[in-house]
């Protein structure tokens, strides 16, 4: 028997594969810092973590409505009103394992073979190889430094055919960090209102981790007229400190969530009890924290893209929020290691400071745009001030 063809379009996660090996090399004794993981370092606030202890203890660890409890949709609504304007009920409220299960259930539940999904580069690791999964064909848009890693009107304008079903827009972004203004998602939605068959799966998983004052905004809040064809994804993962929870959500038309909740009663069924009740905290407790935490990356932003830049041959650009940077390296590209290696690739490159610096990061081309890497900086500054160090010693030393 062979794997299916479906599993066949597809590769394993290159960021998951670079935390699996860092973790193997730290058990081996080797001193390797990892800074590609995609997780914040911070704690499950206390008041979440005693929300799922309660239902433990209260006895909630039975089967749930398939897609999500009444009391979870709820709160998913509220924040959504809270947090975006943007008003559901809850037959159009969908909650999934993470928001990587809400990607998969909408790609899966809407593509036929042939159907087209923009996708800007670089982009998360995960969206090409669902849409490969459910049969539908990728259309990458480059959108480079230059651009400020965003996608313009004109590139999307040029990129939509007949066949286009949805465009995938995240914000801020994973891997660049990149945010998208009020200005720029109403430019973006002008081309969408012309082009009604395009659905927008809007990706606002960071939407807390922002900086210097970046006024977040997702599209179907700023352009209105797009909220009956958007699906607006989010989830507890990245802000609240809940990666191991999983618990992801959106807001969209009631039947693309009916849609999803029928493939997911058929896949996964509900998600975690506990983990639903631990995110009612969440999402309507005390959102101070929020803020905290931002600083806090804010500060450790500043210091890696400072200490990047110094480093030979690379450039950083400071993004507005996320967890990472994506610094390019087109000067490294053709240099030599101190062993004689050449650097003829970002994957080179990214293996020379494992291999020489014991710092783990991952190749731009995971990500669809070369040379660069994606560094995450969630984690203590006084590692990520020991890891810049290496890069800069490693950059000085290729010839």
């Amino acid at each position: 028997m062979q794997p299916s063809a479906a599993l066949a379009r597809i590769k394993p996660s290159p960021t998951l594969a670079i935390t699996s090996r860092v973790q193997e090399l730290q058990r081996e004794g080797v001193d390797v810092i990892g800074l590609g993981a995609g997780e914040p370092d911070f704690d499950t606030p206390d008041f979440i973590k005693e929300a799922g202890i309660k239902a433990i203890r209260d006895g909630k660890t039975k089967y749930t409505n398939v897609d999500g409890t009444p009391e979870l949709k709820d709160a998913v609504i509220f924040k959504f009103k809270r947090d975006n304007g943007l008003t559901y009920a809850r037959d159009q409220i969908t909650i999934n394992a993470g928001g990587k299960h809400t990607l998969f259930n909408a790609m899966v539940a809407t593509i036929d073979p042939g159907d087209e999904v923009i996708i800007p580069a670089p982009y998360w690791v995960s969206y090409p190889d669902v849409v490969l999964f459910a049969n539908g064909t990728p259309v990458f848009v480059e959108a480079g430094p230059q651009q400020s890693y965003k996608l313009t009107p004109e590139q999307l304008e040029a990129a939509i055919t007949p066949r286009t079903k949805w465009v995938i827009l995240n914000s801020p972004s994973n891997p660049t960090g990149a945010a998208y203004s009020r200005a720029e998602l109403k430019a973006l939605g002008e081309v969408l209102e012309r082009h009604p068959q395009v659905w927008i799966f809007a990706d606002d998983m960071y939407e807390h981790i922002i900086y210097d004052g970046f006024e977040f905004a997702t599209i179907a809040e700023v352009c209105p007229s797009l909220y009956d064809r958007t699906l607006t994804a989010n989830g507890c993962s990245k802000a609240y400190a809940m990666t191991g929870w999983r618990i992801g959500f959106a807001g969209g038309a009631p039947w693309l969530i009916k849609a999803m909740a029928k493939l997911q009663s058929q896949s996964t069924s509900n998600p975690c009890s506990i983990a639903q009740a631990a995110s009612v905290a969440a999402l309507t407790g005390d959102q101070a924290f929020l803020k905290d935490n931002a600083a806090k990356f804010q500060s450790r932003r500043d210091l890696v893209v400072s200490m990047l830049n110094q480093a030979s041959g690379i450039t950083c650009p400071r993004p507005e929020g996320a967890f990472y940077v994506y610094p390019e390296f087109s000067a490294l590209i053709g240099k030599t290691t101190p062993s004689g290696k050449l650097i003829d690739t970002d994957e080179a490159f990214v293996a020379y400071l494992l291999d020489d610096a014991k710092v783990a990061a991952v190749q731009g081309a995971a990500f669809g745009l070369s040379p660069a890497m994606r560094i995450s900086y969630a984690t203590s500054e006084d590692l990520l001030r020991e890891a810049c160090e290496r890069i800069q010693t490693a950059c000085a030393a290729l010839r």
